[in-house]
């Protein structure tokens, strides 16, 4: 029989406690070493430092002064450096990574891809006309074959180093400050990314034209070797009030096959009144890890849209974090996760709701099509205590193809306002017999039935991505990879 794990949580809270946080107070990994020599074994992880230290050792800068990178940058290295001095690799132990098993990667022989791609391994990326974009390969941003000509009057996309006044440094370097602190990996990016991709759109400018990050992965191990490399890429957009603009992330893999760890990190600061739409896609090796981080800050009637499209990685998890930090304050979350081998889909988000009037919506959707196959999701919902006529709503519903499938749900609903229209509800099955009854009555036969549910059950997040031309991709790519399942069913 398929597995599955349903911990629902709905709550009412008297009070809501808050935690301090220290002050960075160092400059490097390195200085940082010595002092761990003295200090109890209990606050560092030899493993995480080591990493930490090879991915310094492997950023140009690390034989330069420090004061020659950009300040924001050098202000990043340095918080997540300290965060890393007491924070441990990951377990089961651990209540976030309970079902989800990140060991494959420690074992692995983890290595830093240091330099920027030579000309010749850019010769197969795929040339983009449609829309404005931008590519990233192996974290590193590469304007040689990136595509920004036609961009309004005032908004920048590209390199930290390139800003093109101080006045956007200044309102940079006013997010880039480490005060938000994710789990290991989150900091992992922050000392390890080469570089800041910035999109800057100005208050008022609503850019019309999508902008397309690609993110190629070229460097890594043959299949079955333990060889990982790692990328970190990382994408700070900032968007003035009453901006707007249609963000597209796009996973892809230079080769299919290949072993490789990507630990990319993207940023949202939403101005009053803006509007983000945010469509991510991710098809990368199903040899690779897929670790990535989503961090919004929305201010007051601001919107915020992301749908997401998950299908690739041996290990692939999705850490959401978004904020409402205003009144009368839009978030939507769409997610469609499809494992079609051994496989784990992982989505942990987080959305914190302080202010009235606040509305939310959030649906997950995974379809777990191998015996070997995982789906795991922790939502968590937090409508705090002058959140006052709230309306929030949660959803998962799980899809399991095969006997030995494997899904963890926990949809968590934690109240403190006492004026709220709040819901949440969580449903996991096979396909219903008499669903299919219902298609044979009618004539129709039962391969082309279970076709018709199974589409039609994650099209409902497909259909819900704002641009036609990559709606139509998905859904291609999404049919290839379920038709070997429903053909051997």
């Amino acid at each position: 029989m398929a597995t599955f794990t349903f911990t629902p949580h709905i709550a009412r809270l008297p009070t809501l406690s808050s935690s301090s946080k220290r002050k960075p107070k160092f400059n490097s990994i390195k200085t940082t070493k010595v002092s761990l020599q003295t200090s109890p074994p209990s606050l560092s992880d030899p493993f995480v430092l080591q990493l930490a230290e090879t991915l310094e050792d492997s950023l140009p800068s690390s034989s330069s002064s420090s004061s020659s990178l950009p300040f924001p940058l050098q202000k990043l290295r340095e918080s997540s450096a300290e965060t890393l001095l007491s924070t441990p690799w990951p377990s089961r132990r651990d209540e976030p990574f309970r079902f989800t098993d990140v060991s494959f990667i420690k074992q692995s022989q983890i290595h830093p891809i240091s330099n920027p791609p030579q000309s010749s391994q850019l010769s197969n990326i795929p040339v983009e006309t449609q829309f404005a974009n931008v590519v990233i390969v192996d974290g590193h941003f590469v304007n040689s074959v990136s595509n920004l000509t036609e961009l309004p009057n005032g908004v920048y996309v590209g390199s930290l180093i390139d800003l093109p006044s101080e006045s956007i440094a200044k309102r940079v370097s006013e997010f880039v400050d480490g005060k938000f602190v994710g789990d290991l990996f989150w900091s992992i990016n922050g000392v390890g990314a080469p570089d800041l991709t910035v999109v800057y759109v100005p208050a008022g400018c609503k850019v019309e034209n999508p902008i397309h990050f690609r993110y190629f992965s070229i460097n890594g191990g043959e299949e079955g070797s333990k060889e990982l490399a790692v990328s970190n890429p990382r994408v700070l957009v900032l968007v003035e009030n009453g901006g707007e603009i249609e963000i597209i992330e796009e996973f892809l893999t230079g080769d299919g096959g290949r072993s490789y760890w990507a630990n990319p990190v993207l940023e949202v600061v939403i101005g009053s009144g803006g509007k983000v739409k945010h469509s991510y896609i991710q098809n990368q090796s199903l040899n690779a890890a897929h670790i990535k981080w989503t961090s919004v800050q929305q201010e007051s009637t601001s919107a915020y849209e992301l749908v997401e499209i998950s299908t690739g990685g041996k290990l692939s998890r999705h850490n959401v974090h978004i904020q409402q930090l205003g009144p009368e304050t839009t978030t939507e979350l769409s997610t469609l996760h499809l494992s079609v081998g051994n496989q784990t889909q992982d989505l942990h988000s987080s959305l914190m709701l302080d202010h009235p009037r606040g509305y939310s919506r959030q649906l997950h959707k995974c379809i777990v099509a191998n015996p070997q196959g995982q789906a795991v999701f922790d939502g968590n919902i937090k409508v705090n205590r002058y959140a006052q006529q709230t309306d929030a709503g949660q959803l998962t519903r799980s899809l399991l193809l095969e006997p030995r499938a494997t899904v963890n749900v926990k949809p968590n609903l934690q109240i403190i306002a006492d004026d709220v229209k709040c819901s949440h509800g969580a449903a996991i099955s096979d396909l219903e017999e008499t669903q299919l009854f219902y298609f044979q009555a009618r004539g129709i036969d039962l391969e082309t039935a279970r076709k018709a549910l199974i589409f039609s059950f994650g099209a409902e997040v497909i259909e819900r991505l704002p641009s036609p031309s990559v709606r139509k991709r998905v859904e291609n790519h999404i049919k290839e990879l379920l038709n070997p399942t429903l053909e051997r069913s």
